[in-house]
């Protein structure tokens, strides 16, 4: 069946049809998606402050947006004979570690949950497209399209007051029949102010406000989880060295043990030294031999468990470099640079999680405050705006063919002032919320008293454990020197028949206690210290390796 249609109506089907498909195709789950990332990150850069540490290594893995400079990005893991430094190796965990991407992604969903509280007081736009065609064998054959389109937008102030605001428009289109078009708009405003009470808006501006401080309370505990994870990626990365260091010892102990034997079955042989002695050297050749398979073993596991915190396969081949500790070892032992007291001092004032503890009692208390307002009378003063909807219709299509806008008149409407009342009648449930509330800020306030003197304990702890741990380090210092000393003394004591082969093994199993022991009180040592700089505050970490304390850089390597 034919029907008469009109150029302008297959304009308008035209438009429409570009509206609609335009809005698919510029919307796509990319798009939306970018546009996200574009909000948090934008939010997280303005919350973060310089004291928290550099802005690096918080951009969640699957992000299409350019790294910051200080962004580091792992390709590729240098493989065998490439050794891995510590700077690669902090670099591999911050970019692959599971727990790691799970701190990420916790604080960008914290960000994105601001964006849509963020939402509620922006300009939202909303549109719809409908249309039917009617088949009509007595009249002609009629397509009827309606589209709406609408804006909102609320705002709300410190004090509760919301005003909101929405203008719509719906048009009709008859595409057969009578060519007339006609368009309604609607605007209309509200405005609700507490006048008494805890009404109106402070609900929701306590919701809003709260958001907002949670994605500060995050920064800082994600930047508190970066300082302790690359503290611990750097102790278990010189854990794995130590125990390689063991290695070492273990298969030159062997050695020294074969070299043993060997010459007292000389000196047996010779008539010098009794059979069974060439026996205890065997014995403990073995038990040597046991020992490097033991310790090449311990090796193996403690890099399979340094791959698992890198975020890499466990079957994947890497080495580290052992240059790092040599260089641990030029670097030596350090003393804390200021007194406990002045410690515990830096770390009240220094240290995120405790902040996050302080800044939590404000916020106990202001839900207290608002819990207290919800008690009593409830007064709210609420004024309407709408103008007529049928005072703005306009017709496209005039009796002459020309638009006609000339009667959109503003001045008639509707417009509304009055007030609620709330009497305190019945307040159980506000009763009970203010008593929670009560409770809450009581709670709050004792979690942050446990939490400075939990902090103090750590300071005090890590302190002593720094001076204990350099001076046991300065003690298997000598101890391996008068191990390697006793040890030639031995051998030569031997030579000459004034000491046992006992003698000898004993001062060989105390040079290999003594050699283990110094690089594990080194490792211990650095451990202790970063541990102290990290409990103190001061420690401020990169994701090239380095670490920064007391504005000075220091390069692990």
């Amino acid at each position: 069946m034919c029907c008469n249609i009109r150029p302008v109506t297959l304009l308008y089907w035209g438009l429409c049809g570009a509206l609609v498909f335009g809005m698919v195709g510029g919307c796509s789950p990319q798009h939306y998606k970018d546009e996200a990332d574009e909000q948090v990150y934008k939010i997280i850069d303005s919350k973060w402050h310089e004291s928290f540490g550099q802005k690096a290594n918080y951009i969640v893995s699957d992000s299409d947006l350019a790294p910051s400079s200080n962004e580091i990005r792992v390709d590729e893991v240098p493989a065998p004979p490439d050794a891995m430094t510590l700077a690669q190796a902090v670099a591999v965990a911050t970019a692959n570690n599971r727990n790691y991407q799970n701190q990420k992604e916790n604080l960008y969903l914290s960000a994105l949950a601001l964006t849509g509280i963020r939402h509620d007081y922006e300009r939202r736009w909303f549109a719809t497209i409908d249309g039917a065609y009617v088949d009509d064998s007595v009249n002609d054959d009629e397509f009827f399209l309606g589209s709406s389109i609408a804006t909102t937008q609320d705002f709300i102030l410190p004090s509760g007051i919301i005003i909101s605001t929405s203008l719509a428009v719906e048009w009709l289109r008859f595409l057969t029949g009578d060519p007339s078009t006609s368009l309604g708009s609607v605007l209309t405003a509200s405005v609700a102010v507490p006048l008494l009470g805890a009404g109106a808006g402070k609900q929701k501006w306590e919701d809003l406000l709260q958001t907002e401080r949670q994605v500060l309370y995050d920064i800082r505990s994600f930047n508190r989880f970066r300082k302790i994870f690359v503290v611990e990626t750097i102790n278990d990365y010189y854990g794995v060295l130590q125990e390689r260091d063991a290695v070492t010892n273990a298969e030159n102990d062997y050695n020294r043990r074969v070299e043993s034997k060997e010459r007292l079955e000389w000196l047996a042989k010779a008539g010098r030294r009794p059979p069974f002695e060439v026996d205890q050297a065997e014995q403990d050749m073995l038990a040597a031999s046991d020992r490097y398979v033991a310790a090449q073993q311990r090796y193996e596991r403690a890099l399979d468990d340094l791959k698992i915190r890198l975020g890499l396969p466990t079957d994947i081949d890497i080495e580290l470099d052992q240059n790092e500790l040599k260089a641990l070892e030029e670097m030596g032992i350090t003393e804390p640079a200021f007194t406990v007291d002045a410690a515990i001092e830096t770390a009240l004032l220094q240290r995120l999680d405790l902040a996050n503890a302080a800044d939590q009692i404000d916020d106990a208390l202001r839900k207290a405050v608002l819990a207290a307002d919800g008690l009593g009378p409830q007064i709210n003063l609420n004024s309407r705006i709408a103008p007529d909807n049928a005072s703005n219709n306009i017709r496209f299509t005039s009796p002459e063919g020309e638009t006609d806008f000339q009667n959109l008149r503003f001045h008639e409407g509707m417009y509304d002032f009055g007030f609620d009342v709330d009497l305190p009648l019945e307040r159980l449930e506000q009763r009970n919320t203010y008593r929670i509330a009560l409770i809450a800020l009581e709670r709050q306030q004792r979690q942050y008293e446990l939490d400075a003197d939990v902090l103090k304990l750590q300071v005090r702890d890590a302190h002593r454990l720094l001076l204990e741990t350099a001076e046991r380090y300065r003690i298997q210092k000598n101890s391996l020197e008068l191990a390697e000393r006793r040890v030639d003394s031995t051998r030569l004591l031997l030579d000459a028949g004034r000491a046992t082969t006992r003698d000898l093994l004993d001062s060989q199993d105390d040079l290999l206690i003594a050699q283990n022991a110094v690089t594990a009180a080194l490792v211990a040592h650095l451990d202790a210290k970063l541990s102290f700089f990290r409990d103190v505050g001061i420690l401020q970490v990169r994701p090239d390796g380095m670490w920064i304390e007391q504005g000075h850089t220091k390069l692990m390597q």
